[in-house]
């Protein structure tokens, strides 16, 4: 696990924000591009990539940031999203956490045999109907068309992308990608916030500016995401070929104008939120002008090239 310290982000922000910012993208670009040529030199034996993380992680930027490179190098990819896939709820009995309501983390959410049958349909170069999931009604509306050709690649991205129980055995046919924040950014006092709460902060923001819930709301599924991690998703990180780490060193700078003043009305001396308020305090803020219309940020604060 890497650190960066509160102190060094500071200094480098009063020296030169927009030269601080274009770093920690140019550092996040970077493995982006060793893992898109390395896909792109297996392309042929390996034509699905699979791409996990948990939530918050930035699966969905790093998806369409590889698609868009391979694509510049005239390797046709096309990205798929697992939540597609989720099964409606009038389709059949729904999975039950422990308190008796549905688990919306459990990959028995997810309809598994379609799912593996468009992968292997696509793996052999036959056509498919990748269904569209609509999250309010909780119903498949339609579906598109999906047909791979000759050296063309498959991205499908979601949080049991690595899970063989929900994708089948792809060992010989996928490259696993495993993404998330790997870095704990370390506060004055020595104080380490944990990669889940640099998560948790994106949630809050993206919640809050595109999603219409609150804190209070965010916070409460926070702990069933974080449930469902534990069960579902880590147990299968050692899949992984190659392990993405999302941390911006500029990024609780980015996230301050927009969390610090209502973190600060919430009130309270522990729990997360007082956690993450006690570092957006002691950050330099930094204008969400500077940071790029492609950067993974934008899939939490908005205005971006993916959205």
């Amino acid at each position: 696990m890497k650190y960066y310290k509160i102190n060094s982000m500071n200094q480098s922000i009063r020296r030169d924000a927009a030269q601080f910012v274009a770093q920690a993208e140019h550092v996040y670009s970077q493995q982006i591009l060793a893992v898109a040529q390395q896909l792109y030199e297996n392309r042929s034996r390996k034509p699905i990539i699979l791409i996990s993380g948990p939530s918050g992680s930035g699966k969905t930027t790093t998806a369409l940031r590889i698609e868009q490179l391979l694509d510049s190098w005239s390797c046709e990819t096309h990205t798929i999203s697992m939540d597609n896939y989720f099964l409606p709820y009038d389709f059949g009995p729904m999975p039950l956490d422990e308190q008796g309501h549905v688990d919306l983390e459990s990959p028995k959410r997810l309809d598994a045999e379609l799912l593996t049958e468009h992968l292997t349909r696509l793996f052999n170069y036959e056509p498919v109907e990748v269904p569209i999931f609509d999250f309010t009604t909780q119903t498949r509306t339609g579906s598109v068309p999906l047909h791979r050709k000759k050296d063309e690649l498959i991205i499908l991205e979601g949080i049991h992308a690595l899970n063989p129980s929900v994708t089948g055995q792809t060992d010989e046919t996928a490259t696993c990608i495993y993404v998330s924040v790997r870095t704990r950014a370390e506060h004055p006092s020595g104080a380490l916030l944990h990669p889940s709460k640099i998560r948790l902060a994106r949630r809050l923001i993206r919640n809050k500016l595109f999603r219409g819930r609150g804190f209070d709301d965010t916070l409460a599924s926070f702990r069933s995401v974080s449930r469902g991690e534990n069960l579902f998703i880590m147990p299968y990180k050692y899949r992984a070929k190659f392990d993405i780490d999302t941390f911006f060193p500029s990024e609780l700078s980015v996230y301050r104008p927009f969390l610090l003043s209502e973190l600060e009305a919430v009130g309270g001396k522990t729990g997360d939120l007082a956690e993450i308020r006690e570092f957006l305090e002691h950050v330099e803020p930094v204008d969400a002008d500077l940071v790029p219309k492609n950067s993974l940020l934008r899939e939490f604060i908005g205005g971006g090239t993916f959205n």
